[in-house]
């Protein structure tokens, strides 16, 4: 028993914690910040002002998190991100192939509880800040449900907030809307019509009874349907999360009007419930339900702070590599309506780039502040730009990217300007890339310390047998191949059939850019007739200039069959000239005006299980893979393979790693393949595969005769181990003792 007299007030207790970086925002930029920090030995406190962590792709939300693969519906090939995003979504597709969005929040603080030197602080919310001159002190934050107030003093601080926290009360420059055309020569800069921020939304799921369910709207829905300019293309079949159209309050401010944005979206998604249930139009709706609706909108953009760079459309369409290329992004520049649902314009406008783009460390940090990385929706970029950096995937990166810059500066006592010059990036570059992230177009320097490498074996590509039926040539295909600069294509043969004589004509194509995979230049072309089923002779005459990916198209004839094979390769794969319409309207991106973008085909590889090979014969084997490929920094496909595979006799395959003189390194790092491709969408979608087939899920790694590590149950293409300090060795084995059904391919190790 408590008793407590009367007193004249109280106060809420008061907490005061001591960090050397402060990341404010839970979602998957923040998480992904502090948990890079974290692993690279800084004290760490993460403040969330939600209950679960992911931000727009927790639970609370349910929205997919996606990046640069684009749902697979670009030509960004091999895209997928890498380092702690790329962990995340492997780890997820592993235990959440069916995309529960619980069990993503599940994951996502799992991951959190289990990181050492970082203190995680849901439910709490930075109410207050403490700065002096360019530098912020400390942070206040309140949490509602423990009555606690919480100050932490740090070093650093990140903004991972989405709508700026910490930069917006340390007074720090920033922007809200989009800029006027002129300014940065945007050509896709909206005008008043289509407005100048992206709204909210909310999204529901549904779920089918056994008998009818009657369905009684709440008193504030949305009572005339036809306000809805897009009205008639709801359906019953589709979920609610399928209906990211259902937006609004890019007229409104999208930070203090959240509250009036939140019950109008409400009253959107009741009237559209209740039309779709009550108006006659959905007979086949009778046994439908409302399951869930989202108790916060998911919000697009508020504030963007400035930095020393503003990112902007010219860098995405351009694919400008920065000299401070820190992250990349590959999504389009998707921008909407400002009036959203109410609009009668179309839900969005999207255009892609042929490639990925690079995003500078300059964007990363505020320029008002010495001591605030930014980071997610936050970075300095403008609003044309930002319609394309600000999917989750990509923030992802970008979180690593300041965690681990926030490590650097506390080491060298340095603020992010000084860490973003041209004699100091390198530093932050190497680091990223050491640590299994990718950067387009940047390769580390030395990942083994001049080790010489040697396999067991090697598989060499002459033929794959046609034992999976066949597919009739409905569509544009082709079989996308790269060769190294110097190397000739040789003579192919495919197996094809046709009930009469059909002509077929046959391009080579290749992109313009050599790290591209848009067939954006034609080669050569020429034409075959198929009638009996048999080999076909395709005789192209091309030398590569460089390393680069070929396509080898074949044009659309039904009448023809080519014979598959069931044999699945890495970096090797079929693409169709087709559409995916969660990201496209046709197979090829045009423009109905000036837009500044480039028109190209959308050549799309199909999703697994589907995707398709065909068989063919070389007329002398083409070496696609190769030992020597784990030595030269790229850890994925880009413009050649980059990777190692065993040949596929071989039992028990091997590499080794062997020095002159003992090394002594404090981790090893090794890059394996799990399918950059596959999109690995985080909920709702669902996967076939929770192990793509060419991971590794089963291996040991010896330090000359001991063993450092056996791993099991690998289901990541990035694995660390941490070697005793008091180990050196000059060889290193790896053994790859069992995969998840292809053959196990591997791109690097990196010794750091």
């Amino acid at each position: 028993m408590q008793t407590f007299t009367a007193e004249s007030s109280r106060s809420f207790p008061h907490q005061h914690l001591r960090a050397q970086l402060v990341v404010a925002g839970g979602g998957l930029a923040g998480l992904c910040a502090a948990l890079a920090a974290a692993r690279d030995g800084l004290a760490v406190v993460l403040i969330q002002d939600r209950p679960v962590l992911g931000g727009n792709a927790s639970s609370e939300v349910r929205l997919w998190a996606n990046g640069a693969t684009s749902h697979m519906g670009n030509n960004n090939r091999w895209a997928r991100e890498g380092g702690i995003m790329g962990e995340i979504m492997e780890e997820n597709l592993f235990r959440n192939k069916e995309g529960n969005p619980v069990l993503f929040d599940m994951l996502l603080l799992d991951m959190a509880q289990a990181q050492s030197g970082l203190t995680l602080l849901l439910n709490t919310a930075v109410c207050s800040l403490e700065h002096q001159a360019r530098r912020i002190e400390s942070v206040t934050a309140f949490n509602a449900i423990n009555q606690t107030l919480y100050t932490v003093d740090a070093d650093y601080f990140c903004d991972a907030t989405g709508d700026g926290v910490l930069g917006f009360l340390a007074g720090a420059e920033h922007r809200v809307g989009a800029e006027e055309a002129d300014e940065l020569g945007e050509k896709m800069a909206p005008g008043d019509s289509f407005g100048h921020k992206l709204g909210h939304s909310i999204y529901f799921y549904t779920k089918k009874g056994d008998s009818p369910i009657d369905f009684v709207p709440p008193s504030f829905a949305l009572k005339d349907i036809t306000d809805i300019p897009r009205y008639r293309r709801l359906t019953s079949t589709l979920n609610g999360c399928d209906l990211w159209w259902l937006e609004w309050g890019g007229r409104l401010d999208t930070v203090h009007e959240s509250e009036e944005i939140k019950w109008e979206l409400w009253k959107i998604v009741w009237g559209v419930w209740d039309y779709i249930k009550n108006s006659g139009a959905f007979p086949d709706a009778a046994n439908l339900t409302i399951e869930w609706v989202g108790l916060i909108p998911g919000k697009r953009e508020s504030r963007r702070f400035i930095g020393d760079y503003i990112l902007r459309q010219q860098d995405i369409i351009e694919q400008r590599d920065h000299y401070d290329a820190v992250a990349y992004g590959g999504w389009s520049i998707d921008l909407h309506p400002a009036d959203g649902v109410y609009s009668t314009h179309d839900g969005c406008r999207q255009f892609h780039s042929k490639g990925t783009y690079t995003i500078p460390f300059r964007s990363l940090y505020s320029r008002s502040l010495d001591n605030l990385l930014l980071t997610g929706r936050l970075i300095s970029a403008s609003h044309v730009a930002f319609g394309s950096a600000r999917v989750m995937c990509t923030c992802g990166l970008l979180g690593e990217v300041a965690g681990r810059a926030a490590a650097i500066c506390h080491q060298q006592r340095w603020t992010p300007q000084r860490l973003a010059s041209p004699e100091n990036i390198t530093r932050l570059q190497q680091h990223l890339l050491a640590s299994g992230f990718h950067i387009p177009r940047l390769r580390l320097d030395d990942p083994t310390r001049g080790a010489s490498v040697t396999a067991s074996s090697t598989f060499e590509l002459t033929q794959l047998p046609a034992d999976a039926g066949w597919h009739a040539l409905e569509a544009r295909c082709a079989l996308l191949l790269p060769l190294k600069a110097g190397e000739t294509l040789p003579m192919l043969w495919f197996t094809l059939r046709a009930a009469s004589p059909q002509r077929i004509g046959i391009r080579l194509m290749t992109s313009e850019k050599s790290a591209n995979t848009t067939a954006d230049l034609l080669l050569e072309e020429s034409e075959i007739t198929v009638h009996q089923a048999g080999e076909y002779a395709v005789n192209i005459h091309y030398r590569a200039e460089c390393d680069r990916y070929l396509f080898i198209a074949f044009e659309d004839n039904p009448q023809v069959e080519m014979a598959l094979t069931r044999q699945r390769l890495p970096g090797v794969m079929t693409v169709f000239n087709s559409v995916n319409p969660r990201v496209a309207k046709r197979t090829r991106q045009t423009a109905d005006g000036d837009y500044g973008v480039d028109e190209f085909d959308f050549w799309l590889p199909r999703r697994q299980p589907h995707q398709i090979l065909p068989a063919l014969r070389f007329a002398k084997p083409l070496a696609l893979w190769h030992v020597n490929y784990t030595l030269n920094g790229c850890a994925r496909p880009e413009q050649h393979t980059n990777g190692w595979l065993p040949a596929a006799a071989d039992a028990h395959p091997q590499l080794r790693w062997r020095w002159e003189k003992p090394q002594s390194p404090r981790r090893l790092t090794l890059m394996f393949d799990n399918d950059f491709d596959n999109a690995m969408e985080s909920v709702q979608m669902g996967h076939a595969l929770a192990v793509t087939a060419h991971c590794t899920t089963h291996y040991r790694l010896w330090a000359d005769d001991a063993l450092l590590a056996e791993v099991k149950n690998n289901r990541h293409s990035l694995c660390s181990h941490v070697v005793p300090s008091d180990l050196a060795f000059t060889e290193l084995r790896l053994e790859l003792v069992k995969s998840a059904g292809g053959l196990p391919a591997f791109y690097a190790l990196n010794l750091s």
